[in-house]
């Protein structure tokens, strides 16, 4: 009840009769009236106990000096000379500056607004009796839904009837409509744009859209390194300006100067500089499909100078193909060691063994039963079928359980991969039988986004699971001459903590569950994050939401321009401050001048701050 009181008092209708009072209380002063009760007073009244409270809640329950704490110091002090005239001014134009910084702050948060109005409540719910709308708690996985055509889907989902497009502008930042049809994903609260569709109900709860506003909700709480270090420097600033004041009012004897002191020494210019520069920042990258988790990523990757690329499914587009299988063993053909390979590969999650599934599953192989199987992660897989030992992987893989390779075999297996394919043999019974030869697209933006970052940063490299070869392939392609290949997820996390012991910062960027250790002990993490694995998700500092590489330069400068921003913000601040406080100890101000000073501060250091949100 008393909190609702206070921002009663702090709220815009009572600033105005607040402002009211004062100027009533000026024509009485100019007329020279000495009214019955001073309307002043209700103006220190209004504006003033807010400042009081926010004072002693910040000095007894949080147990620190803070700026109100000042503001309050100085009232007492000027209403002790009866400068009763000089407190009321202050009192409201500080309250008029809380209600800017307000207003600038909101605008700053309006982001994640806009998601939250994105959130569904209802959703037309298909039964045996027909279509119904219903709320969304009534809504389980597994639901049928149907979507109209404008309406928006409440529910993340997999369409399993009909065609569309969607516009997924609020999420990913595409700015055209995406099509879609039976068996794509479809998200909640994006917009479906003309077909009518049927889904079936994936997430409720946990949406790509509530893991969004989770994050981001998350990222705005918790604070940057440079917003830490503001707050330890603001605490020191706060009782030094009370030394100051107190050391003026014995030099000079004037405790007017003493008050206009501790009225511009508040640091609110300077504890508003980091904060409001990375929650505008953060606002302009979430609607370019960017997801940061926290303000020290985003702070950081402002200082990367390495950035590391996985190469299946960040630089490529994860749609590997098996462009050919070539048989060794006249007892198998081509067919047979792509049956006996995809019996073998069913188990694994490896984007290679999905693709090797599909080209069998599209030529209506058989999979064969498999017994004792087994995965070593980054090398292959191994089992029993049909009562004989396979083993399935990269070279290095096979020829460390000294499977039987010719030397024929391997200058055919180096051409191939020459080719910039990725292979996977097959042996049965440690005798090569044959190989299935991939191949991945290269992201059409990847060449260019290299580029970009290569005139942004000092240092580009690859570190990849799959074979040399294929590895420099790709790399000689996209223009990165660092490529580390044939490693393990172990093998990236030791790379990446060797670039960090020679100085470098580091910035990984990976799509899989394998990439996760790399994302976390790299300074930066960033995942491919449209409906990737969630481990990888978790794993990172920021998601790039549509998978979409050109984000990547923009966040950097982004990054780059919200540390020049914050480093202008905490300049101007401090020397502002500085200059004030000088003009106040040689009396050239008063209270009333120090007061719109102070918030004039804050203010050019908001609107600077805020124009990050249009970047």
């Amino acid at each position: 009840m008393f909190m609702q009181f206070i921002e009663f008092l702090a709220g815009v209708k009572m600033t105005i009769i607040s402002a009211l009072c004062l100027l009533l209380s000026l024509a009485f002063l100019i007329l020279d009236i000495t009214p019955f009760f001073n309307p002043v007073w209700l103006t220190i009244f209004i504006s003033g106990i807010p400042i009081v409270f926010r004072a002693l809640r910040s000095l007894f329950v949080q147990h620190k000096m803070s700026s109100p704490l000042l503001i309050t110091t100085a009232m007492i002090a000027a209403i002790s000379i009866d400068e009763i005239f000089a407190v009321g001014e202050v009192a409201l134009i500080m309250a008029i500056g809380e209600i800017l910084e307000d207003i600038t702050v909101d605008k700053a948060k309006k982001g994640l607004e806009n998601l939250l109005k994105l959130t569904p409540t209802q959703g037309r719910k298909v039964t045996h009796d027909g279509d119904f709308i219903v709320d969304i708690y009534q809504i389980k996985n597994g639901d049928t839904l149907r979507i109209l055509p404008g309406e928006i889907i409440p529910a993340d989902g997999i369409i399993i009837s009909g065609s569309t497009s969607i516009n997924q502008a609020n999420l990913t930042g595409e700015s055209l409509p995406v099509d879609k049809t039976v068996n794509d994903i479809v998200l909640a609260g994006t917009l479906n744009c003309f077909g009518s569709i049927d889904i079936t109900v994936t997430a409720i709860t946990d949406t790509f859209l509530q893991k969004m506003i989770t994050l981001i909700e998350q990222a705005q709480q918790n604070k940057s390194p440079t917003e830490l270090l503001i707050d330890k420097l603001a605490s020191v600033l706060v009782p030094t300006s009370l030394l100051i004041a107190l050391v003026t009012y014995f030099l000079t004897g004037e405790i007017i100067r003493a008050v206009t002191i501790l009225v511009v020494f508040c640091p609110c210019a300077l504890v508003l500089a980091t904060p409001i520069s990375v929650i505008s920042a953060m606002t302009a990258a979430s609607k370019n499909g960017i997801l940061v988790k926290s303000g020290a990523a985003l702070e950081m990757m402002g200082k990367v100078d390495t950035f590391i690329f996985d190469k299946t499914g960040t630089l490529t587009e994860g749609n590997i193909t098996a462009t050919n299988v070539v048989s060794f063993d006249t007892r198998y053909s081509s067919d047979d060691i792509l049956s006996l390979t995809a019996s073998l590969e069913k188990y694994s999650e490896h984007p290679l063994a999905r693709a090797v599934i599909t080209s069998a599953s599209l030529k209506n192989l058989t999979f064969s039963a498999v017994n004792d199987f087994k995965m070593i992660p980054g090398k292959g897989v191994s089992g029993i079928i049909h009562g004989k030992f396979l083993i399935s992987g990269n070279l290095a893989f096979l020829q460390s359980n000294h499977v039987s390779i010719s030397d024929e075999q391997l200058r055919h297996i180096s051409q191939t991969q020459n080719q910039g394919k990725t292979l996977i043999l097959t042996a049965v019974e440690n005798n090569l039988i044959g190989y299935i030869a991939l191949s991945d697209t290269l992201r059409p933006e990847a060449i260019n986004v290299i580029q970009s970052l290569q005139y942004l940063s000092k240092n580009i490299v690859i570190l990849s699971g799959d074979n040399f070869a294929a590895a420099q392939y790709l790399g000689n392609k996209v223009g990165i001459s660092q490529v580390y290949a044939n490693l393990l997820p172990t093998d990236k996390v030791l790379a990446i903590q060797s670039l960090q012991k020679d100085g470098a910062c580091t910035c990984m960027v990976g799509d899989g569950i394998n990439d996760a250790p790399s994302l976390k002990i790299a300074d930066v993490g960033v995942a491919m994050g449209k409906l990737g694995n969630d481990i990888t998700v978790d794993a990172a500092d920021i998601a790039l939401i549509d998978n979409n590489l050109t984000a990547l330069p923009r966040l950097k400068e982004l990054s780059i321009a919200t540390l020049r921003t914050i480093k202008q913000n905490l300049i101007f601040s401090l020397f502002f401050n500085l200059i004030c406080v000088g003009v106040s100890i040689v009396g050239l101000i008063g209270p009333l001048a120090g007061a719109i000073l102070h918030n004039v501060s804050s203010l050019i250091v908001i609107f600077n701050a805020s124009k990050l949100r249009h970047k």
